[in-house]
């Protein structure tokens, strides 16, 4: 088994450090350099590594966005994010963007290579610094939800429920005993209420809370 990576960083010194360190690795083949995201999500397409170490500050194009458009291309190539940022505006969109992973520079090199390995096996591997960053942003997530579906009056929550049976607004109003109009207005209350785009993620809004 060897794990193809691709490095990302637009420091050449770093780079070479890396380079120099994983090539001493007899499962670790280095396919390719890029010096920055759009150079990244060119190599990732013509070489398409198993591992790409992505810096997050790079020019032309950031780390975030590179893996943002890898991801979206290339689902199956793992990401693992190696930058000096461990706060939680970086941290979040990368996670977001669909990193597996989320390392400091300041990890030991056998460290790195644990995660590399780990990563190419699809298991999440974050810092410490940073998985406190995700569980907050998760658990205040969870809160922003519940305290949105309390916005909701009795009625739109009745709505809410019929949009998760996949029923039309003629089939709604049938059901509730009101007109059609009076469900189009229902429903443009729940989405903007909620902060949803379309009947969809209502629907699976309501199946994940138990409506």
């Amino acid at each position: 088994m060897t794990i193809r990576v691709l490095i990302a960083d637009d420091h050449h010194v770093v780079r070479r450090g890396l380079l120099f360190f994983l090539k001493t690795q007899k499962d670790i083949e280095i396919v390719a350099e890029a010096t920055n995201g759009q150079e990244a999500v060119q190599l990732a397409e013509s070489l398409t590594p198993d591992v790409i170490l992505m810096d997050l500050v790079m020019p032309i194009m950031d780390g975030i966005e590179a893996t943002r458009q890898i991801k979206e291309k290339l689902p199956k190539i793992n990401i693992l994010i190696l930058t000096s940022f461990s706060d939680q505006d970086h941290v979040i969109p990368a996670i977001r963007a669909g990193a597996t992973g989320y390392q400091l520079k300041d990890i030991e090199p056998d460290q790195l290579v644990e995660a590399i390995r780990a990563v190419y096996r699809g298991e999440s591997q974050l810092h410490s610094k940073v998985t406190n960053h995700v569980m907050t942003h998760l658990m205040n997530g969870d809160k922003k939800e519940e305290s949105l579906l309390d916005e909701l009056t009795k009625r739109e929550i009745e709505v809410l429920s019929e949009i998760a049976k996949g029923k039309s607004n003629k089939e709604i109003a049938a059901s509730l005993v009101i007109t059609e109009k009076t469900v189009k207005t229902h429903v443009s209350n729940i989405l903007s209420k909620l902060e949803l785009q379309d009947r969809t993620q209502a629907a699976l809004y309501a199946v994940k809370h138990g409506l």
